[in-house]
């Protein structure tokens, strides 16, 4: 009877696990020509945001948040930056940690890299805002 209750508890804890969410307080990216690394990221609606970023790639690259509801299509362009709701520029080789609020309206957010072409290239990804727990 022992065992059957040690598995048993076992077994909730595994579950328990599987039906947590990924939403993490932290952001670490890798950049290179031309991708997102990974281009997934979930976070907590209007908490502070530790955004650790590695850029491998040899051209500039931009981390670019947009607001919710907004999406670039095929070009980033000047018309898009009133739409930009957080941005970050790297450069080729550099390394940096910052932190920024998320956004506090849960949803679905595009990334992208604003330079010339780099959205085109590929270099897109998506932020996955969840209310509190």
């Amino acid at each position: 009877m022992n065992k059957i209750f040690k598995l048993l508890l076992l077994f909730t804890l595994l579950l328990g696990a599987c039906g947590q969410n990924n939403t993490s307080a932290k952001i670490n990216v890798e950049m290179t020509d031309f991708a997102f690394t990974p281009d997934q990221f979930t976070i907590p609606a209007g908490e502070q945001i530790t955004f650790h970023v590695n850029h491998m790639g040899t051209v500039e690259h931009d981390f670019i948040i947009m607001k919710f509801g907004t999406d670039v299509g095929p070009h980033f362009n000047e018309e898009d930056q009133p739409n930009v709701y957080w941005q970050i520029k790297v450069q080729a080789g550099e390394s940096q940690t910052i932190t920024f609020t998320a956004p506090a309206e849960p949803g679905t957010y595009q990334i992208v890299c604003g330079m010339a072409g780099h959205v085109e290239s590929g270099m897109v990804g998506v932020l996955e805002v969840v209310a509190g727990q």
